[in-house]
């Protein structure tokens, strides 16, 4: 099993290597606010267990193995930010979080987050659950509370 530090090279280097075609070590320092010298060392490690392909000057490359790797650890990312969204984290904080969340989680868990964010994306109409939440985190008071309040003091002044 990978550290979790490990996962977090992999899914760098997918992520620099997606966007710009190639991942080069002061690229993957950057993103991941680490030295160039540290980012060396841990390439060099993942090149022996087979994760990357490391050439001094021609930088990095995922191997197959890696590549799942970096691809399920964006996968766990995204859902979990999603979800994060979702229930209305900021969505800096929520990429913030997911980083953190994604490598802690039991994959049953990951799973249920993922159904959840799918339900939720899939709905053909906002969900009228997702409203009243909205609502409650602004006022702290559930929309169907304050009906029945409402109705009940309704029915006390009559």
């Amino acid at each position: 099993m990978l550290s979790r530090k490990a996962e977090d090279y992999l899914e760098a280097i997918l992520n620099i290597a997606e966007e710009k075609g190639y991942a080069r070590i002061k690229d993957i320092a950057l993103a991941l606010g680490v030295t160039p010298s540290s980012v060396v060392e841990m390439v060099r490690r993942l090149n022996d267990m087979g994760f990357v392909e490391y050439r001094k000057y021609d930088g990095v490359t995922l191997t197959p193995k890696g590549e799942k790797i970096g691809k399920a650890v964006w996968g766990r990312h995204t859902m979990i930010r999603a979800f994060l969204e979702i229930i209305k984290v900021p969505e800096e904080i929520a990429n913030k979080d997911a980083c953190i969340i994604e490598h802690e989680l039991d994959p049953k868990t990951i799973e249920q987050v993922k159904n959840l964010v799918n339900f939720v994306q899939s709905a053909p109409d906002y969900p009228q659950w997702l409203e009243h939440f909205e609502i409650f985190c602004k006022t702290g008071i559930h929309p169907c509370d304050e009906g029945k309040r409402k109705e009940r003091e309704h029915r006390l002044s009559s």
